[in-house]
């Protein structure tokens, strides 16, 4: 088939290469405009550019799809390719219907979740911030609402208890790209069964905030673990920010500590608001590196009763 794929970041980045490796043929790959980044600047490309460009295959950057002279072009290219098939990972635009029509076989799009649940921007994210024990990805018949087509094929996986979301995120991206090739050879073999999504069963995952990574040891210990590995975690030690990067349920209990204090210095473990302790694993406090905890406290003293935030 001739396939035009459309994706930007790092997850979308193993379904292009499993198509640039396949018998298909990739005739275009369209990805958001590259980035200024850094102090001075500098124009970076997508991750799917990049991985597309050492494949020779074409890319186009248009702004929007949907208004203006870039639609318009982005249009007429596509018209003139005549895809069978378009492949959409994490693109971060949405497509017009004519888009959606184009094609022979429509637009398939490869979303991280087990739809209908968490439908939308950031699935793995909100996954592991909900304290689900499993997830997975979903190939879809792409609709104009926002991911609520026909599901295709779907791949289960557990989630670790201290999984974090960029470990998740480079599982499912691996898993995109597997479960990707099942459903084209089903296309081929004229063997899809597309299962309309249960309404009824849908969540939403918005955009993630930065507050969102405040740490309120005021919750429960789960919550606050889940929030350090569904978002990276934020706190004050000393005066200076603390980033947590990852952290585990502690068997320690402290019903009568206050909230936010250091009950197990060693482990660095802190009370939470259901009298249950968490252990920060890995850390970076502001102005030094990120390192392990271990690593940090041989270089650092932490006093019991050292209270957080």
């Amino acid at each position: 088939m001739k396939i035009v794929f459309m994706g930007t970041p790092e997850f979308a980045v193993p379904c292009l290469k499993v198509l640039a490796e396949s018998s298909h043929e990739v005739a275009a790959v369209f990805t958001q405009p590259d980035k200024p980044k850094g102090r001075g600047y500098k124009m970076i490309p997508t991750p799917v550019k990049s991985a597309a460009l050492e494949y020779d295959i074409p890319v186009y950057q248009p702004i929007s799809l949907r208004k203006g002279e870039d639609a318009e072009e982005s249009m007429k290219i596509l018209n003139d390719i005549a895809p069978d098939l378009i492949v959409v990972t994490a693109y971060g635009q949405i497509l017009p219907k004519e888009i959606l029509e184009l094609p022979a076989h429509g637009c398939i799009n490869i979303h991280a979740s087990l739809l209908p649940a968490y439908r939308g921007a950031a699935p793995i994210n909100w996954c592991i911030l909900n304290g689900e024990k499993e997830t997975g990805v979903t190939s879809m018949q792409m609709s104009e609402g926002l991911d609520t087509g026909d599901m295709l094929i779907r791949e289960k996986t557990e989630i670790g208890e201290n999984e974090t979301y960029q470990e998740l995120y480079a599982r499912l991206s691996e898993m995109g790209g597997e479960v990707l090739m099942k459903t084209l050879e089903a296309v081929e073999n004229g063997t899809l069964v597309p299962e309309k999504q249960d309404d009824s069963l849908s969540s939403y995952s918005p955009m993630i905030k930065k507050e969102m990574s405040a740490l309120d040891f005021s919750k429960p210990a789960s919550q606050v673990h889940n929030t350090v590995r569904g978002v990276t975690g934020f706190t004050m030690l000393g005066g200076k920010r603390l980033k947590v990067f990852a952290s585990e349920l502690s068997d320690d209990i402290a019903p009568d500590a206050e909230n936010g204090s250091i009950v197990v210095p060693e482990k660095f473990t802190v009370k939470c608001g259901d009298g249950k302790c968490i252990s920060f694993t890995e850390i970076q406090l502001e102005g030094g590196k990120r390192m392990k905890t271990a690593d940090f406290l041989r270089g650092r003293k932490l006093n019991k009763g050292d209270i957080l935030g």
